[in-house]
């Protein structure tokens, strides 16, 4: 499924807008973009080191994908939500990119395990009603699994700068 977020707030929980799984390949609400982690400046086109904290910002309402201590509705796992204004927030938007290798390569399958509470971004099967029906719960689970692996489907990618090239094959002077 793809990561989907819109003006829809949980009706339980932080009663903050919701973050879902739909599987539509052409849904625009289902963008984000990466941004370094809270408080942190983050040059554009600069790659993300495996082990990085970062920020997903949902491009239709910016708000930024979040945790907390919430139980989530259907599951009873953590509850996962947006939230701030115009891509500020604070630090519990912020999540660990969980991958192997030096660098987060948009072919690879990654992790996101948030920073604050140590879970990872998960989708398994449960499935909302209305007024969401069909799209399936987004939820922290303590424990990594199948269900949490991400994949990059489509998006603005940026190129490294020519010093961050020169950096990675010329170690030495």
């Amino acid at each position: 499924v793809r990561l989907h977020s819109h003006d829809v707030r949980y009706g339980s929980g932080s009663g903050q807008q919701s973050v879902t799984g739909v599987s539509a390949a052409d849904d625009g609400n289902s963008y984000w973009r990466v941004r370094g982690r809270t408080a942190a400046v983050c040059q554009r086109g600069t790659p993300v080191r495996c082990g990085q904290a970062i920020r997903l910002t949902h491009l239709g309402t910016g708000r930024n994908l979040h945790s907390h201590r919430f139980t989530s509705p259907l599951s009873g796992n953590q509850e996962v939500s947006a939230f701030g204004e115009a891509g500020e927030g604070d630090y519990l938007d912020d999540w660990t990119v969980v991958c192997s290798g030096t660098y987060w390569a948009r072919e690879d399958e990654v992790r996101f395990q948030h920073t604050s509470t140590d879970v990872f971004l998960s989708v398994t099967g449960e499935q909302y009603g209305r007024p969401i029906h069909g799209q399936k719960e987004v939820h922290g689970m303590a424990a990594s699994s199948q269900n949490n692996y991400w994949k990059v489907m489509e998006g603005i990618f940026m190129q490294p700068s020519e010093a961050f090239q020169t950096e990675q094959y010329h170690a030495e002077l």
